[in-house]
């Protein structure tokens, strides 16, 4: 009986960890990588020295990921919808134990970074800098696609030590793409956020005004979309693609607009994380693996 409470305890306290380090958010950013490597690398690439990049970019996203979640433990704490998370639960007691993990998958992470190249590094600082820097005020979605570009610029510099255009408009894509992220999740738990002591834009914000906003960020990003299909010489299965998830973002920014229900909020939430951002990658990868 006390053989099997301790596998029991062993395998909950594994989960903890592993929930600490956004298993969800870091697959995407590995993923969105992976395929930023295919597209730099126009398909032909180095195994060796692509798994070596992948795992520079799992380790940093993850322990950066984790680092963000023992800086907002005190807010998660607060608020019902992360209130169960292991930091604010306190399924792991005292939280500096997910600090030291977090910490030293960002610390290997680095390291690879530099045998992979000095640009590697300098992104992969960068990144760990914005997510560490001014926490849940009004900056943090910008410091975030900051830090959401990293992982991307990690995977790129890695086949192509250089800064270009193309991966400028990869970049761009996923800075204009992370407060529509963020933005629509706050709008559609307000109450909670602001239950939390999180009380800056969009919430300070009337929601009639606050998703105009989005409306107004979701051109853009369609629009640079569309410039990274040009800028990396991609085929038409991309822009098939870019196009017809372009009109199911703008569509969903427009319901939100037109009904500013906190369900129509969660939709954009959800749409915009794999469906969108996920499967645009996605085509990007296959495009360049095909042409």
């Amino acid at each position: 009986m006390q053989h099997s409470k301790l596998i029991l305890d062993t395998v909950g306290s594994i989960r903890a960890y592993i929930d600490v380090l956004k298993p969800r958010e870091t697959s995407l950013l590995i993923f969105i990588s992976l395929c930023a490597a295919v597209v730099a690398t126009g398909g032909s690439f180095s195994p060796g020295r692509l798994a070596l990049a992948m795992a520079t970019v799992a380790l940093g996203s993850a322990g950066v990921n984790g680092l963000t979640n023992y800086l907002d433990r005190d807010i998660d704490a607060r608020m019902f919808r992360t209130r169960n998370r292991s930091l604010p639960s306190k399924q792991i007691d005292p939280p500096e134990k997910a600090l030291l993990l977090t910490l030293a998958l960002t610390a290997v992470s680095l390291g690879l970074a530099w045998v992979l190249h000095p640009l590697c590094f300098a992104a992969g600082m960068l990144g760990t800098i914005a997510a560490s820097t001014r926490r849940k005020t009004v900056v943090c979605p910008f410091f975030g696609a900051v830090a959401s570009c990293s992982p991307v610029a990690v995977s790129w510099f890695a086949f192509r030590p250089e800064f270009s255009l193309p991966l400028l408009f990869l970049c761009l894509l996923i800075c204009v793409w992370v407060p529509i992220h963020v933005w629509s999740v706050m709008l559609a738990h307000r109450d909670d956020y602001v239950g939390g002591g999180v009380r800056y834009f969009p919430l300070s914000k009337d929601n009639k005004e606050a998703v105009k906003i989005l409306v107004l960020l979701s051109l853009p990003l369609v629009a640079t979309s569309i410039a990274v299909f040009y800028s990396n010489h991609l085929g038409w299965l991309y822009l098939a693609v870019a196009g017809l998830l372009g009109v199911l973002m703008l569509y969903a920014n427009f319901r939100l607009m037109i009904t500013r229900a906190s369900y129509e909020a969660w939709r954009l939430y959800k749409l915009s994380a794999f469906p969108y951002l996920g499967v645009l990658f996605l085509a990007m990868g296959a495009d360049a693996l095909l042409t």
